[in-house]
């Protein structure tokens, strides 16, 4: 059974934010209006609806000792296209922290890193070291 993820989102500038996903992340564009815009990020779909700025409270938790946001969403993908969306995203965006490690040498151990998007979202992208350990 192939399952699809669907999120939908506010969005304060629609032009910038497809020119991120499709341009930064190289994720694919899909069914849009003059309002909303649908993005393909890995298979999953992610709605855009143009509606301003929305207020959230972000409040965080602790993993292997770094603070992480709450309120993020993001792909697995493999290690090859992590390394690419990696290289790509630390180089437009100065400051964003390095890939870190989590939960080394127990199961789930995975390497991710996060950025903001044109809306302010936290994106985290993820590479497990063994695919049965991302549950």
């Amino acid at each position: 059974m192939d399952i699809k993820f669907h999120l939908a989102l506010p969005c304060r500038d629609l032009g910038a934010t497809r020119k991120f996903y499709r341009d930064v992340v190289g994720a694919k564009l899909g069914r849009h209006a003059e309002n909303w815009l649908d993005v393909d990020l890995f298979g999953h779909q992610l709605t855009f609806t143009q509606c301003g700025a929305f207020n959230f409270d972000f409040k965080s938790y602790r993993l292997d000792g770094e603070v992480l946001p709450s309120f993020h969403f993001g792909a697995i993908v493999p290690l090859d296209l992590w390394n690419e969306v990696h290289t790509k995203i630390c180089g437009l965006q100065p400051g964003v922290k390095p890939a870190t490690v989590y939960l080394k040498d127990r199961p789930g151990e995975h390497l991710a890193f996060n950025f903001e998007d044109p809306n302010g979202f936290v994106v985290e992208f993820k590479t497990f070291r063994e695919s049965r350990d991302i549950f």
